[in-house]
């Protein structure tokens, strides 16, 4: 039998993984001989495993997530960036399994080949439990990427033989593996956070995915993916979930003194105290963060004009990610510092210039043109034909360019974009401390057991105080604590997770709107299309409900 897709990328991936290492170590994963009992040696050998998802999550993971939630629509200008629907179909949930963003799903697996190897030249079962925890969780953790995106995937915690046949899994019983691995690891796994253990695997990286997988257990564990119903679905691992957000909070070296916008700029890194674990980039040598392209303002660069980022950016701007208006509502909040990362949001859309190293607004107005470029907090079409219907048009001119708001958060440091080919080194942040706290609030608000004096008011006071907002007044809602998660984690990929969580994610919002063309509302869009790369070697394989193969 033919060796499954699965495997064959991710063995031919192995090859060229060694452009995304960990800067300080020299990468011998190539070799079959080395000391086994050296720190050096075992580091370089466990390099190509924590940056196996590093290039997606700087693109094309990034565009699904973002485009599938409510935060932001994928916009066109007259053909420009249509790119066959890639960008649009995930804006209407209209997923189409020949779309490429979804192709991340190749690179995923080749993490866990990576992680099986390393495992395996380890010695496997006779090896030091210490030396291969951090590659379980890390396959741990790629497995959950998987299935939160695709549902049914293979479990895959050996390497397969050369005719072994790959089949997928119920959810239910990649979750539950997901959750046995890492409980057996976190004994053997440090508890140090500093440069060294920095993107890396650590015991409270492993607390923080338990507490992802737990507050979305019975998501993960229903029947179908349509079964779940956010009013009704018990979650019988609210009380763990719990008891793991007090360790972090209680024991953990983290906390909130971190400026909000500082702690998402291009020399962010391991001083950040509230990022739990964090993919690492860097613009030479860690490179595929490019969040700013898509945010930027289409004709960002007008002639010499200097760009409101601080800087000529000297490529092009996609300038696609358009926040829609009900998301961009979220930011107007008294004083509250993440208004400020939205730009538009506090100058009813007129845009200023930036300091190129510190993010933040001048005084001096962004000319284009001859006029200071306003930002339309409603996305407008540039008509009512079919045709920029199916394809969200714009219209490629300055009014179509400049609709909607859009996100500072990850500030592209414009010499940076502009020597080093649209890379960012801004890291991106995957658990942060801030997401424990606000988790901890709404598994209360669900039904576990109160612990430490804590209420849903008080931890969602401690975010509110550390940005400087009002606090919330009263017993916060679960929609309070989803709207409050929407300013706090806009851009960092896990607002269509929370949305499902929530019930919110067959809403009406933006152009994912009944009527609209395109627009699909059935529960089967929670779970994305097996892309169509692995659909072709597996064809024993069955595409999920509601996609065509």
């Amino acid at each position: 039998m033919k060796k499954s897709l699965l495997f064959a990328l991710a063995s031919s991936a192995m090859v060229l993984a060694t452009s995304c290492t960990n800067l300080d170590v020299d990468v011998k994963s190539q070799y079959t001989d080395y000391p086994t009992e050296s720190e050096v040696a075992l580091e370089a050998k466990m390099a190509d495993v924590y940056y196996a998802f590093r290039k997606q999550l700087g693109d094309n993971y990034n565009r699904i997530q973002s485009f599938s939630s409510d935060e932001v629509a994928g916009i066109s200008f007259d053909g420009d960036y249509y790119d066959n629907a890639e960008n649009v179909n995930p804006t209407l949930h209209n997923f189409k399994y020949d779309n490429k963003p979804l192709n991340y799903w190749a690179d995923l697996a080749s993490g866990i080949t990576k992680c099986n190897q390393v495992i395996e030249d380890l010695g496997g079962d006779k090896a030091k439990p210490e030396q291969i925890a951090p590659a379980r969780v890390m396959r741990a953790f790629y497995h959950f990427i998987l299935m939160d995106s695709f549902g049914d995937v293979p479990i895959l915690d050996c390497l397969p033989d050369d005719d072994e046949a790959v089949e997928r899994m119920p959810r239910r019983q990649v979750a539950e593996f997901i959750e046995s691995e890492l409980k057996a690891c976190l004994p053997s796994l440090t508890k140090n956070c500093n440069a060294a253990t920095y993107g890396k695997p650590t015991y409270w990286m492993a607390e923080a995915l338990l507490v992802k997988l737990y507050i979305n257990w019975a998501v993960y564990t229903a029947d179908n993916v349509a079964d779940y119903d956010a009013a009704t679905s018990r979650n019988a691992k609210l009380d763990e979930c719990v008891r793991l957000c007090d360790d972090i909070m209680q024991n953990g070296p983290f906390d909130l003194s971190d400026n909000y916008r500082k702690k998402f700029l291009y020399n962010n890194g391991p001083q950040i105290k509230d990022f739990i674990y964090a993919m690492p980039y860097d613009k030479v040598n860690a490179t595929g963060m490019l969040y700013g392209r898509y945010r930027t303002f289409r004709k960002v660069d007008n002639g010499d004009t200097m760009g409101y980022l601080g800087g000529k950016m000297n490529k092009s701007c996609a300038g696609i990610f358009a926040l829609n208006e009900e998301y961009s509502n979220l930011f107007t909040l008294k004083g509250d510092d993440r208004n400020e990362i939205i730009l538009g949001a506090t100058t009813d859309g007129k845009v200023y210039i930036h300091d190129a190293l510190t993010g933040e607004a001048t005084i001096q107005p962004y000319m284009y043109k001859g006029s200071q470029l306003v930002l339309s907090k409603k996305i407008n079409l540039k008509d009512d034909l079919e045709t920029s219907r199916q394809q969200i048009n714009c219209g490629a001119n300055a009014t179509g360019w400049s609709q909607g708001y859009r996100s500072l958060k990850f500030y592209p440091n414009p010499n940076e974009y502009s020597e080093y080919n649209r890379n960012q080194s801004n890291d991106v942040p995957i658990f942060r401390f801030a997401d424990i706290i606000l988790t901890k609030a709404e598994a209360l608000l669900r039904g576990a057991r109160a612990t430490n004096a804590d209420t849903p008011e008080s931890l969602l006071n401690q975010i509110r105080t550390y940005v400087h907002a009002a606090k919330f007044v009263g017993n916060p809602s679960l929609q309070d604590i989803l709207d409050e998660r929407g300013r706090e984690f806009v851009d960092e990929n896990w607002r269509r997770n929370d949305m499902i969580r929530f019930g919110t994610f067959e809403s009406e919002y933006g152009f994912h709107r009944k009527g609209f063309p395109g627009a699909r509302f059935d529960k089967s869009c929670r779970i994305l299309p097996v892309p169509k790369a692995i659909m072709d070697e597996n064809q024993n394989w069955k595409q999920n409900e509601g996609y065509k193969k």
